[in-house]
This record gives C-alpha cells, structure tokens and sequence, in this order.
C-alpha cells in the first residue's frame, strides 16, 4: 500500500500532538501495519482515505483509534530480567531500611502498555511475602492508551503473552487458564492499580514516587518535549528515590534535575545540584 508524504507527515502530527511522541522516518514503515486492522474494521481502503475521513471529521473518535493504533506497545513480563535483578537485589533492600518506620513503598510503572511490567513488580514483592509482612505495597502502572490501560486491569493474556519472559513455574502460580486467556490471580490483580496517564501532564497521585520505572518511551519524544517529561518525573521522584530508564536512554546531557547515581548503576536519582520543584 502506497503511502503519499502528506499522509504520512499528517499521521505524525497528530501522534506527536496527542502524545509527545515522534513519528521519525525510521518508523514510518510500520505504518501500514499499525493501521490495517482499523482499516479494515472500518471499511477504509488506503491510508490516504483515511486521511481525508480524519480531516473531514466524519468520524467523530477516528483520531483516537489512529493515535492508539500507532503507538508502540511492545512490552513483556520481566522485561531484559536485569533491570528487575537490579530492583529485587539493591534497590528494593535499601528502599525496605530507608522507609522501616512507614513501612510504606510507592512505585510508578509509566508507560506500562498492557501492564506486564506492573505485575512483573507486583510478583517481586509476592514472592518474598515474609519479607513484605505488614508493608503497603503501591504499585501504579500507566499509560496514553485508554485501550492497554483497559486490557492491563482485566490482567488477561495470550498464551504467548503469559509464557514470554515467565518460568512455567511463576506462570502456573501467578496465572490462571479461562476461556478468554490466562488472567492473573486476584492477589496480583488486587496490588496494582491503572490509570490512563499522559507524561507531559501533572504527575498523577500520590506525588512523590520512591521508584518509578520509566523504560524505553522518551526515546520516541522529541528534545524539548524530553525534558519537559523528564521535570515532570523529577518533580514525582521522592529525595531519596530512583528512576530506572531503558537500555537506550539516559538523563546524560538530557536534564539538570537528575544524575546517574553512582552507587547503583543502572538508576538514576533527583540532582543535589537542582531542587525539586513542582510543576504545574
């Protein structure tokens, strides 16, 4: 299916002003697979169509269905395992001495997708249940998708979605077989919540987060509107918290409000040299 410049540049547009996200030339080509399946439900023949349906406006909500086919929800549970090794070996036994007296943690899963990461975290703590005896767990996943955020609290999956990134043995006990798919057990269900959340928006409640996982999303946004995300992830970071980001990124010349932590490689925490402040 040929795709003409116009219609790929206004497709970018729109992506870019509903989510911050960019639609870079290196990406322009799954767009005929991002786009198919509404198409077809739709009746719509090209994309070029579907251009002129969207600026005609005779499809009130087709906008929404575009941006939510083109974002890139790739996701799966305990995804590259070393980032979740360096939570449950380091982050995590420090968080449990810094906060013994609140016996409280908060923890942000943004840009959660269909919320594999959520649950990932929420089997860290259940796995270890003697240890987070008498602990309020708060786990947040979210995400710009109305329709991940929906398919992430039903907690169902496929069963190559169940089976990618877990152990038979993990799958067998945090999952259970239905009709529909394997649906994670209500005790895991139970400790995350979802929220459908923008990250060039106020930061969502509670504000200050003791870790929040941020992985492989601001690499699809743009410099400025990088750090505008990055003030408002700062802003939500408690003092002592951390930030994890995915493999490819970095706060490294992206941000003065945030610094790798020298002690805990892999994690990043609020600059001493840049306070706090809140952002609107």
């Amino acid at each position: 299916m040929e795709i003409s410049d116009s219609s790929s540049r206004i497709l970018a547009g729109l992506l870019e002003a509903r989510t911050g996200q960019q639609l870079t030339m290196s990406r322009r080509w799954r767009l005929e697979t991002a786009l198919s399946g509404l198409l077809r439900e739709r009746g719509i023949s090209s994309i070029d169509e579907l251009i002129t349906i969207l600026v005609m406006g005779r499809e009130p909500g087709l906008a929404a269905r575009v941006v939510e086919a083109l974002l890139n929800n790739e996701t799966y549970f305990f995804r590259d395992r070393t980032p979740f090794d360096l939570l449950a070996r380091q982050a995590l036994p420090a968080l449990a001495r810094r906060r013994s007296a609140t016996r409280r943690l908060r923890i942000w899963s943004a840009g959660c997708s269909t919320g594999q990461e959520a649950y990932s975290l929420a089997m860290l703590f259940a796995e270890e249940p003697a240890k987070w005896a008498g602990w309020t767990i708060d786990i947040l996943g979210t995400d710009v998708s109305d329709a991940v955020i929906d398919r992430a609290r039903s907690g169902t999956y496929s069963q190559f979605e169940v089976q990618r990134g877990l152990g038979i043995q993990q799958m067998v006990r945090w999952f259970e077989e239905g009709s529909d798919g394997w649906r994670a057990v209500e005790q895991l269900r139970r400790s995350v919540r979802f929220q459908v959340h923008n990250l060039l928006e106020t930061p969502p409640h509670p504000a200050q987060f003791d870790i929040i996982l941020c992985r492989n999303v601001l690499l699809y946004l743009n410099e400025k509107t990088r750090a505008a995300a990055f003030d408002r992830l700062a802003s939500a970071l408690a003092a002592d918290g951390w930030l994890m980001l995915g493999a490819g990124e970095t706060v490294i010349g992206q941000t003065a409000r945030l610094e790798a932590d020298k002690d805990a490689r892999g994690l990043y925490r609020r600059s001493e040299a840049a306070p706090a402040r809140k952002i609107a």
